[in-house]
């Protein structure tokens, strides 16, 4: 279940309870205020009745002789003993016996002064004010009308109870609900939110200590198909990523390292060997000029081979920032790549192998950076004759093929082996050989072809290869047209 899901039904289910409680608790309110109200009014004109039943019994029985002295005692009698002031009106309103402040002979105005509701009877000093028919014992016909002054501390108090017992039963009962929906809510609301909010919290400080391997525990919580688990999967990723991200860094500088050290060697062997045939030719070991033009002849190899090692590591430092510069210029292809081409199979030559190119060169007029180019051919060859011996043969052509000038350096060596052919144009990778004889060790410092790429890509053009190990190998690429 998806969080808003859970969060809707959860809602919901309080908005309903919410509201039940409220409609009940509205109903029980006015229920009670109802039944309270009128209860009241029935129980109190009831014990008013009782209080004033002889009363009324007296004057029902003695109503014609109302105005004689003996009667008017005997109900100002009644009227003390049960505490009760009583006014005795006739039919027209004359006062007829009062034993209230109310004097007799006064006269009352019938609509105003009788009351015989609980509501008009109240006063503001909370006494009651009750008016009661007076009928004739034999006929039930109204004769008079006695109003009683009665204090509220005289009637006595109900002890029946209007609470209505099923209100209460269900009250409690939607109480005790409530209480267990918030218990189960704390408890999903720990189990689906917190819990998996605290493992992140540990599992993002375990990363930023180093620590990518994933508790036990983890694959459970990513299973959850909600947000939740969308959120430990992006977690997982990450820290794969980040995993990664520190392998390659570490390699990458385990690789800069020996990149360090394979370029100091290889810059070291050509200075001493430099300097040994400068050395030599000072102390005059050289006894004519042929030999001597010989030292020098080996000396610019060895300082060849030193410019190439350190332009490598120039273009590797501007390829790391972003920086390497390749700027294009139009020009004749014959005009270009000959004496660069003729440079290369003098060199080739030297090292006893077999040197070809094609003839027809196409001559088309495109967009090349002469110097960059010139790097990648001597990579492409210099890298072919780490793979040839003696005898064998390294061919250039070049050919036109759909608005594209492709270039092809091609050996007869040894090939590549299958196992390092994905990751030849990665930077530091050095492929393997192990196989004595070599025009060329397999020593290098895994730049060369990374760079070649670097700049066949920022001419517009591809460059690849294919290759059979122990058959030779033919790496190609292209240049766009003007």
């Amino acid at each position: 279940m998806h969080m808003n899901v859970w969060l809707k039904s959860w809602i919901g289910a309080f908005m309903a309870l919410f509201f039940l409680m409220t409609a009940i608790g509205g109903g029980w309110f006015l229920y009670v205020t109802n039944q309270e109200r009128n209860h009241e009014s029935d129980y109190v004109i009831n014990e008013v009745r009782l209080a004033v039943n002889p009363l009324l019994l007296f004057m029902e029985q003695h109503y014609e002789n109302i105005r004689d002295q003996h009667v008017q005692a005997t109900l100002r009698a009644l009227s003390g003993e049960h505490d009760v002031a009583l006014t005795y009106a006739g039919l027209s309103g004359e006062i007829l016996f009062s034993t209230s402040p109310y004097k007799q002979g006064d006269r009352l105005n019938l609509r105003s002064s009788l009351h015989y509701d609980l509501h008009e009877a109240t006063q503001n000093d909370g006494s009651y004010r009750i008016t009661f028919p007076v009928l004739d014992a034999d006929t039930d016909s109204h004769v008079a009308n006695a109003i009683f002054h009665i204090a509220k501390e005289r009637l006595g108090s109900d002890s029946s109870s209007a609470f209505p017992l099923t209100m209460l039963i269900v009250s409690f009962l939607l109480f005790l609900g409530s209480v267990a929906l918030l218990l189960v809510m704390r408890t999903s609301f720990h189990s689906r939110i917190l819990s998996p909010v605290r493992t992140l919290q540990g599992r993002a400080e375990a990363i930023l200590r180093g620590n990518y391997e994933p508790p036990s525990h983890i694959g459970t919580q990513f299973a959850r198909m909600d947000e939740l688990g969308g959120l430990y999967a992006m977690m997982d990723q990450i820290t794969l990523e980040l995993k990664e991200q520190r392998k390659r860094r570490a390699r990458q500088e385990k690789a800069q390292k020996e990149l360090i050290t394979n370029i100091s060697h290889e810059i070291r062997t050509p200075i001493t060997t430099v300097k040994a045939y400068m050395e030599a030719i000072l102390e005059g070991v050289c006894s004519d000029r042929e030999t001597m033009l010989e030292y020098v002849g080996i000396m610019r190899n060895h300082t060849d081979k030193m410019s190439r090692q350190v332009e490598d590591l120039f273009l590797h430092a501007m390829e790391e920032l972003g920086q390497i510069s390749v700027e294009p210029k139009e020009r004749y292809s014959m005009e270009v790549f000959p004496p660069i081409l003729s440079t290369l199979g003098h060199y080739a030559r030297t090292q006893g192998i077999a040197y070809r190119e094609s003839l027809n060169m196409p001559n088309v007029l495109l967009p090349v950076d002469a110097a960059r180019i010139e790097q990648v051919l001597t990579n492409l060859v210099t890298n072919a004759l780490k793979h040839t011996s003696p005898g064998d043969t390294i061919h250039i052509s070049a050919d036109l093929e759909e608005n594209h000038l492709v270039f092809t350096v091609a050996d007869t060596g040894r090939g590549i082996r299958p196992q390092d052919m994905p990751f030849l144009f990665e930077r530091y990778y050095r492929g393997q050989s192990g196989v004595p004889g070599q025009a060329i060790a397999t020593e290098g410092n895994g730049l060369g072809l990374s760079i070649c790429k670097n700049i066949v890509e920022a001419h517009g053009g591809v460059i690849s290869f294919k290759s059979r190990e122990g058959q030779g190998t033919e790496f190609y690429f292209t240049l766009p047209l003007c």
